[in-house]
């Protein structure tokens, strides 16, 4: 049993040892920057209501400007209208709509799909 038990350890130990020589010398995690420009249009999107969900609770249309920029897309406004337009054709959550929509709005672009989607003002 000792001799079990010995085996076990010193097998554990070199085993532990050759994953750290693999793991950490031969074979490291390689970083990798890339700009939000090459984002898949999933990511790209899920951004974009990120954006617009902080400018919702924030109406900083400038911070939202500057995030978007990150994107570097020719026409922010038309992208953020491209967005809102194709999250209302496909059905996308309401929550999400009423970001966009209202980043769009704070932009200059709020088309007549849009109109339905816009936050009922509670202050008013």
């Amino acid at each position: 049993m000792i001799r079990f038990l010995g085996s076990f350890i010193l097998a554990l130990i070199v085993a532990v040892a050759v994953g750290l020589y693999l793991g950490w010398v031969q074979f490291p995690r390689e970083q990798v920057d890339r700009p939000a420009s090459v984002l898949a249009t999933t990511f790209s999107d899920d951004y974009t209501v990120m954006i617009a969900q902080g400018y919702l609770l924030d109406r900083d249309i400038t911070g939202a400007l500057e995030r978007l920029r990150l994107l570097q897309v020719e026409n922010i406004p038309a992208h953020v209208q491209e967005v809102a337009e194709r999250f209302i054709t496909n059905s996308r959550e309401v929550r999400d709509l009423q970001a966009l929509v209202t980043l769009s709005e704070g932009l200059g672009r709020l088309t007549p799909i849009m109109e339905p989607y816009r936050p009922v003002n509670q202050g008013a």
